[in-house]
């Protein structure tokens, strides 16, 4: 499916362009942005890869990931970056994360940008089941998550490494017939 675009009350969910480089840099680029993800801050060049990577992968078929660009509708400005990869060892199930500007945090958006991208995996790609890891420091997550419908399945210990450290991650989960738009 291609291309994508769903929309909320305030936030539109579309394909990522290249010009989204800098939007997505002052994300994955900032120390504040990437404390609980699994991965540094990246440099604007890991991030131009990423961006030309999830452009090129947007036109694949079958279309293995979802790498979307999380727009505030009132400025038209990109505020974060959204995610469903199909998981290729589960039937009907994606994995999907997100991850938006610390300008924007704490006003409701993390719970639009998990809706949208439920809806797009249940309601367009037909899809049983979608998961998401976060970290066990991460209580804004948690309770997004959980406000949105997921469930806390359990911990998988030793799953990252980040900054020479291993750290755990919960994981949550939802399942089409627990999804209510």
């Amino acid at each position: 499916m291609h291309p994508v675009k769903r929309s909320s009350q305030r936030l539109d969910l579309r394909e990522l362009a290249i010009d989204d480089v800098d939007a997505v840099f002052a994300i994955y680029g900032s120390r504040e942005a990437t404390e609980h993800l699994s991965f540094e801050p990246r440099t604007r060049d890991q991030v131009g890869h990423i961006v030309a990577r999830s452009v090129a992968s947007a036109t694949e078929n079958p279309r293995p990931e979802y790498a979307l660009a999380v727009v505030e509708r009132d400025t038209g400005h990109v505020i974060g970056f959204g995610r469903l990869a199909l998981d290729p060892h589960q039937q009907r199930a994606a994995t999907f994360g997100f991850a938006l500007r610390p300008d924007t945090w704490g006003i409701g958006y993390g719970l639009e940008t998990v809706r949208l991208l439920l809806g797009l995996g249940f309601e367009e790609l037909a899809l049983h089941r979608i998961w998401g890891a976060r970290s066990p420091l991460n209580e804004a997550s948690a309770k997004t998550m959980m406000a949105a419908g997921m469930v806390a399945e359990g911990t998988i210990r030793g799953h990252i490494e980040k900054a020479g450290q291993w750290r755990d991650s919960v994981v949550h989960s939802i399942l089409v017939e627990e999804w209510k738009p």
